[in-house]
């Protein structure tokens, strides 16, 4: 079952209240930033995400087949809505393959033929707007990740100067979080991400200071070798030494 309360409601557009509970106690609880329907026939999930917490491939996919799977008994399967899951990140997913916006379908593995449009996995990484191509920047992707990207109330009004959609975006954030309960939503948020942060922090110190001892160790006993070779060299035996 799921629970929803209608935000707004346009001819095409559904925008629904974003917690998504579990169909049964063992299933776990979604909370997606936001959740829309479009045309009653396409499922769009939007979440943005700060701190990488490592999980984001297996979480994305969680949230792109719970939406898909939405069929009722005795529905037709044509009536599978297509589902798209945007995420918003603050960090590379794959370093490897650093990348502005990237989009991720079923594939033939060798030919590449798409197996279907109805599932859709796209990333927008707020840290490499550098890399947007022309066309990403031809749809203003760019703009929006740098409104995504700003932490005070002058860049919000300077990028949206010339852009009438961005200042009616940065008009409505201003009015949302002049509220009070929303502030304090905001506030508890951004606590969460900062203990995850600081999490994440003493996490990495430990695994450095972890390999930094392992490097020590290692390099100890390449040396106690060297030192017991030269010893064999010189004709006597490094264990009665």
């Amino acid at each position: 079952m799921q629970f929803y309360v209608t935000l707004f409601i346009s001819d095409q557009i559904l925008i629904y209240n974003p917690i998504e509970l579990g169909t049964s106690l063992c299933d776990k609880t979604f909370i997606l930033d936001i959740r829309l329907s479009l045309n009653d026939d396409t499922i769009i999930n939007l979440e943005l995400q700060v701190i990488n917490q490592h999980n984001w491939v297996k979480r994305s996919l969680s949230y792109l087949c719970r939406s898909f799977d939405t069929l009722q008994s005795g529905q037709n399967y044509k009536r599978v809505p297509t589902v798209i899951q945007i995420g918003l990140l603050n960090f590379t997913l794959f370093p490897e393959h650093p990348e502005f916006y990237a989009t991720y379908q079923l594939l033939n593995v060798r030919n590449h033929s798409l197996y279907s449009d109805k599932l859709r996995l796209s990333v927008l990484d707020l840290t490499q707007i550098p890399l947007a191509t022309e066309k990403d920047r031809s749809c203003q992707l760019d703009c929006w990740a740098r409104f995504f990207k700003s932490t005070t109330w002058e860049e919000l009004n300077m990028l949206a100067q010339n852009n009438e959609t961005l200042k009616d975006a940065a008009s409505t954030v201003y009015q949302l979080t002049a509220e009070e309960r929303i502030r304090m939503e905001c506030e508890a948020r951004e606590d969460y991400y900062r203990t995850q942060e600081d999490i994440q922090n003493m996490i990495d110190e430990t695994n450095a200071k972890y390999e930094a001892a392992t490097a020590e160790k290692e390099a100890l006993t390449a040396e106690l070798a060297r030192l017991r070779a030269w010893i064999k060299e010189q004709g006597y035996d490094p264990e009665n030494i």
